[in-house]
């Protein structure tokens, strides 16, 4: 199901838009957002410079240290009294980006979003359980207006107490599954594990997967563990540029078709911020279109993909994007939640037992993914003391998770006991790989 005819437009339509929302859009954070005039001053460039789609170019970058300047609202070209809403995430020194929506704003997303799941496959028949935590994360909130937009009918079960999660499926007829995918493919072990099969046993049939990227090697498994009939698909969005809906799957699974009409993107070289040709594969930049509350101009994502503009078969004429390959910076996407290294740095150096050496591996186990930090102590007497060795864990524990939101598992070992390095320190293993 096709949800908005904008998605079938031809390319001379879809940069009619585009220029015309651009122009609106340069004017707009020109004259409502000072930090973002400023920038454009040091450029060179006036909102009258603009008169082609390619003079996007002669625009400066938006990065996420310009969210940590301007913290909280610096960068809302609109007075708090028109927030309707109001999203957070984590930042690279743990404070958190903070993005907001007017009626307006909460209008486009939530339809943007109902097009991502049409293009999901899924329908106004549908009885869609959401796994996603809610709060301030975007997901949760912005898949269930985007469904409920649609006719569907939504449980926001959210994330976590997985035979709670099934007993619903079982007993609410369950159609579709809104989670990250490591996440579902857990859900689908405990199933089976319960002497279910999830195809035969279940009415599940669609997933609407994000928060983290799906590589094919997981969709292969989600074959295995669902079914082969079970149709998953990722999408693609992040807090800054709305949340989901900028773009996502259809049936075909050859790249995520971007809402153009609301979202221009394009391929930079990483390194010199050179625009690259179609099919090039780099760092995704995003330029928001008609955002009222936060309107961002080539946002840098760090998001590693290329642009594909060849027809699809599934009808649509807008502009796929790789699935994602990877990420220009060493943030890690931990069960789709940001995680900077700096911000475990930050709350490991306020615990005086431990000194300033650590590490940090991320694994996949039993379909989910584990982090586990490993601390030195200051003094090797505290290992012989079993209750205060606990009392530090423990504490360890809950502080990076009140910053986080993550549970994580702590090992702590004497001192001098981690590798030192010469140059720049490797505090980061990721053993996920390509698998699962």
């Amino acid at each position: 199901m096709i949800w908005a005819p904008e998605e079938t437009y031809s390319r001379e339509e879809i940069e009619c838009i585009q220029l015309r929302k651009l122009k609106q859009t340069v004017a707009y954070i020109y004259e409502k957002v000072p930090a973002y005039r400023r920038k454009m001053e040091e450029a060179g460039v006036k909102p009258a410079d603009i008169q082609k789609l390619s003079d996007l170019q002669k625009l400066p970058f938006t990065n996420k240290s310009d969210f940590k300047e301007n913290y909280p609202d610096g960068l809302f070209a609109v007075p708090r009294k028109e927030l309707v809403r109001v999203h957070a995430s984590s930042g690279t020194t743990g404070k958190p980006t903070v993005v907001g929506y007017t009626r307006h704003d909460m209008h486009v997303w939530t339809n943007n979003v109902s097009r991502i799941c049409c293009m999901g496959g899924a329908s106004p028949d549908d009885i869609a359980q959401i796994a996603f935590g809610y709060g301030m994360f975007t997901g949760a909130l912005g898949l269930h207006a985007g469904l409920e937009n649609i006719g569907a009918s939504v449980m926001p079960t959210s994330s976590g107490n997985t035979k709670k999660q099934i007993m619903f499926m079982q007993d609410m007829g369950t159609t579709l599954l809104v989670a990250t995918p490591s996440y579902a493919l857990h859900i689908g072990e405990v199933i089976r594990s319960m002497g279910l099969d999830p195809q035969e046993d279940l009415k599940i049939k669609i997933g609407l997967f994000g928060g983290e990227g799906m590589t094919e090697p997981m969709r292969d498994e989600m074959h295995r563990i669902w079914g082969k009939k079970f149709l998953c698909t990722q999408n693609y969005g992040m807090s800054e540029l709305c949340g989901p809906g900028v773009s996502g799957e259809c049936p075909e699974l050859h790249g995520m078709h971007v809402n153009e009409d609301w979202f221009i993107p394009e391929i930079i070289d990483p390194q010199t911020g050179e625009v690259l040709p179609p099919g090039s594969k780099g760092e995704l930049v995003v330029t928001c279109l008609g955002k009222e509350a936060l309107p961002l101009i080539r946002y840098r994502t760090k998001d590693i993909s290329r642009l594909m503009y060849e027809p699809c078969a599934c009808g649509r004429t807008t502009v796929r994007m790789e699935n994602l390959s990877g990420r220009s910076d060493d943030m890690l996407v931990i069960r789709g939640v940001n995680v900077f290294p700096t911000q475990i740095e930050e709350v490991l150096l306020q615990i005086p037992e431990i000194g300033p050496h650590y590490e940090i591996k991320v694994e996949r186990k039993n379909r989910l993914d584990v982090m586990t930090v490993t601390v030195e102590l200051i003094d090797d007497r505290l290992l012989d003391v079993y209750g205060k060795l606990g009392e530090l864990e423990k504490r360890i524990k809950k502080n990076l998770k009140a910053l986080l939101g993550l549970d994580a598992v702590i090992s702590i070992v004497a001192p001098q006991s981690l590798k030192r390095f010469e140059g720049k320190a490797k505090r980061v293993t990721d053993l996920r790989g390509d698998g699962l």
